[in-house]
């Protein structure tokens, strides 16, 4: 599957920033706590570099689409002194993610998992690179719990008209369950609406929490 999506990426590029007056502190919150060596999927525009506390010695930021990888290394170029922790941003995809075994002791998932081939795939290359104990970190949008909305995000699915406007997003899927199906251990997990991040539907709700590699 192609990972180049130019104009969704530069549509998102800017609709990104629009939104993180409401996403920001969701970031921050994504993010707080981490320390060590941190591998994060699916980059986008480098919007997480910010809030990445100086506990971590490291950031691996993973990114596939060209455009939107570009714009994340020149932000971790050019950070003006907001950026806390050295960020290598590098070319990959969540299916073959580059980096050794048991090598990072955290990875973060932002706005990833729904647009990744196959979910199981990516989350056992994410636990495959997590020491034992480490722990990802996720903020990603899910299926509505009500049932109309559920079987419209369904259908946009299905038709193929979200995955093309998303860039091969996809709103109906049940990330918090193929998260614990992958053999991660879930705590406390944050359900967010559209009020909470600005984000409208189908791209709501989202979920926010941890989950660990045995």
């Amino acid at each position: 599957m192609s990972h180049h999506h130019p104009l969704f990426a530069r549509f998102y590029a800017r609709t990104s920033l629009l939104m993180e007056r409401g996403l920001g502190p969701h970031r921050r919150a994504l993010l707080d706590g981490l320390a060590g060596r941190v591998l994060e999927v699916g980059a986008g525009n480098g919007l997480n570099f910010a809030h990445y506390p100086g506990t971590v010695t490291e950031v691996i930021a993973v990114e596939p689409e060209p455009h939107l990888r570009a714009l994340a290394q020149t932000r971790a170029a050019q950070d003006n002194g907001q950026i806390k922790v050295p960020v290598k941003v590098v070319d990959g995809w969540a299916d073959r993610l580059p980096a050794d075994d048991g090598s990072c002791d955290a990875a973060v998932a932002s706005l990833l998992l729904c647009s990744v081939p196959d979910q199981a795939t990516a989350l056992a290359e994410i636990a495959r690179i997590l020491k034992p104990g480490g722990r990802l970190r996720f903020l990603e949008h899910v299926r509505n719990p009500h049932t109309g909305r559920r079987r419209l995000q369904q259908a946009l699915d299905a038709t193929g008209v979200w995955p093309w406007f998303g860039g091969g997003c996809h709103c109906s899927r049940d990330t918090l369950t193929a998260i614990e199906n992958a053999g991660f251990t879930t705590g406390h997990v944050d359900t967010l609406t559209s009020a909470d991040t600005g984000m409208p539907f189908p791209a709501a709700p989202q979920i926010l929490g941890t989950a660990t590699r045995a």
